[in-house]
């Protein structure tokens, strides 16, 4: 089965409806998986993750209605949201474009820190800190400046990779997650020299004005609709010339959308305007693929600024 979320239901002849109703998902008889979880909801009516797979498999049938509907009872029976049904709601478009639940987000990284890299390098082709790393470095050579930082802050940090990518021009490392078992796995890099389990823009709100020289981001910046506050804040942390550094993922329209893989997508416009009206100098905002999914390479692009 692909890693996921379950929260039992307290009733074992719920789960055990629940596990065969997974089963049948997945070898794509979604009738029957519907008609399991049914009866595992009259067991058990707050079951969380039978509501939320109900509503992944309505959407799959094409049941809008009954898509939303599941997906509302999923978020009525956990209110903190850690299945993300609020992102399902926003794609069938019963809900406005908003933040990711912090809570999904936490639950998502916990779940998947014990084979993060092992996914992304060897199934994904993952290189958003190498597109970063080239980025600041070009950027750096054009302006005839060093690229080499006292202070840096990882936002986002993940395992560890992007600090790896820039552990010779960094002298110390501050990783921020919002994941306990992200944070576990960066810290036995031994690349920081402190790491903060809390929200990127709240980690970046504890930092004083002008502490640290670059701010990095590798593919994090994707779990956020809004990017203006972090930006704001990530200005005001970084000391006169500089730099700021992370990827996106992006799309042919304009503004914000919430793609299929349930991360945001900005429009090279968007962040054109958000850099200016965040008083960031825009250096460089390229077309960069950060990892492969489908068989096919994402569309993304690599940002980098300067705080003048």
């Amino acid at each position: 089965m692909p890693l996921r979320l379950f929260h039992s239901s307290g009733d074992l002849m719920a789960d055990r409806r629940f596990e065969f109703a997974r089963d049948l998902q997945l070898k794509g008889d979604l009738p029957a998986a519907a008609d399991l979880l049914e009866q595992a909801l009259e067991l058990a009516p707050d079951f969380t993750s039978a509501w939320f797979t109900l509503g992944e498999i309505r959407s799959q049938l094409g049941e809008r209605d009954k898509a939303i509907a599941a997906f509302r009872k999923s978020r009525e029976s956990d209110p903190d949201d850690q299945h993300g049904a609020h992102l399902h709601l926003i794609r069938l478009g019963d809900a406005q474009l908003s933040e990711m639940p912090k809570a999904y987000v936490q639950a998502l990284f916990d779940q998947y820190a014990p084979r993060f890299e092992h996914v992304l390098i060897n199934d994904l082709d993952y290189r958003a800190p190498s597109l970063i790393f080239k980025a600041v470095v070009a950027a750096r050579v054009s302006a005839k400046k060093p690229a080499l930082f006292k202070r840096a802050i990882d936002l986002g940090c993940g395992t560890g990779l992007a600090a790896a990518a820039f552990a010779k021009q960094v002298d110390r490392f501050t990783g921020i997650d919002l994941s306990p078992g992200m944070i576990k796995q960066a810290r036995a890099t031994g690349l920081y020299a402190e790491l903060e389990v809390v929200d990127m823009i709240e980690g970046l709100r504890g930092k004083t004005d002008a502490s640290a020289d670059i701010v990095v981001a590798a593919d994090a910046f994707v779990y956020l609709s809004d990017l203006a506050p972090v930006l704001t804040e990530a200005k005001r942390v970084l000391a006169p010339g500089g730099v700021l550094a992370f990827t996106l993922e992006t799309h042919d329209g304009g503004g914000i959308v919430l793609g299929e893989g349930l991360r945001y997508a900005h429009s090279a416009e968007y962040v054109r305007g958000t850099m200016t009206k965040a008083g960031l100098k825009l250096l460089t905002l390229e077309p960069a693929s950060p990892r492969i999914e489908n068989n096919e390479p994402v569309r993304g692009l690599v940002v980098v600024a300067e705080k003048t």
